[in-house]
């Protein structure tokens, strides 16, 4: 059995439903960030998987995958930095309880 290009967008399919509802339905912003993480990991997945099945001779699908991986290690310090700085200065990272924007 030979894997084609519906396996592995099933995969990020699932992949990304799962980021989804963690992003979603859950209230820590350390799980949150998590989540979205792997809905990116998900659209990596679909990217490097429609460049190989697509256009087999380019490597287009793997060049956008390697900026997308820079960029979430970026979002990722960013976001952790701020739910650090939430942290000390609230001391929770619930996103319920966290009430910055309001006046």
């Amino acid at each position: 059995m030979t894997l084609g290009l519906e396996h592995y967008l099933v995969l990020s399919v699932v992949l990304f439903s799962i980021g989804l509802y963690g992003a979603l339905a859950r209230r820590s912003a350390v799980i949150i960030l998590m989540s979205i993480e792997i809905m990116l990991n998900a659209a990596n997945i679909a990217l490097v998987a429609f460049s190989r099945y697509v256009v087999p001779g380019l490597l287009t699908g793997q060049v956008f995958t390697i900026f997308s991986i820079v960029v979430g290690a970026a979002e990722v310090t960013v976001g952790l930095a701020i739910i650090i700085a939430i942290y000390r200065r609230r001391e929770t990272i619930d996103v319920t309880k966290i009430n910055l924007m309001k006046w």
